[in-house]
């Protein structure tokens, strides 16, 4: 995958019949935090997909309209949508330039988007990206396996524990769900 992209730390899970994703509010440029509320969370394809992204965030606004258009391309299908937009992402001159990675996560499906051409679906459907990544994806792990605590729940309990350890990451955290 690329390079860590800071400023940011997302997480999405499928989890007893939820499927969730959350996001941070911080925006920091350099190492000065430039906003504290920011909205990187998006509900897209008339609410049943989540889609989060970090990275610039013209690129992943310019990403996920693509995405969205790729969804209704392939009528809702996340898996073909996803490898389409990574193969466009990847072979055109100018979304190569692009530097944004995108986390989606349907009612059963989550997955990481990158502009490598990587289209990763991780087995125990929880996805997360950012600078905080890591650590939220540790935290969502132990709380999926050993706690009665929903999706939404553990994408905002792993993300608190992200904001204690990443600079990057903060306490405004948003989830959005999608129920099954």
């Amino acid at each position: 995958m690329e390079g860590t992209i800071r400023s940011t730390t997302i997480l999405g899970i499928i989890h007893n019949g939820q499927a969730a994703i959350g996001g941070d509010g911080q925006v920091t440029l350099g190492n000065t935090i430039m906003k504290h509320n920011a909205l990187k969370i998006r509900k897209i394809s008339g609410g049943k997909v989540l889609c989060g992204f970090a990275g610039a965030s013209a690129d992943a606004f310019t990403l996920m309209e693509r995405f969205e258009d790729k969804l209704e391309q392939y009528r809702g299908n996340v898996n073909r949508a996803a490898v389409e937009l990574a193969k466009e992402w990847r072979t055109d001159r100018y979304l190569r330039k692009l530097e944004a990675l995108l986390a989606v996560v349907s009612a059963d499906t989550a997955l990481i988007i990158s502009g490598n051409g990587d289209v990763i679906e991780p087995q125990d459907q929880i996805v997360a990206i950012g600078s905080g990544g890591n650590y939220a994806l540790a935290a969502a792990k132990m709380l999926k396996k050993y706690s009665t605590l929903s999706a939404a729940e553990i994408a905002k309990e792993s993300l608190s524990t992200a904001s204690e350890i990443c600079i990057y990451t903060n306490t405004n955290i948003n989830v959005e769900i999608i129920e099954n």
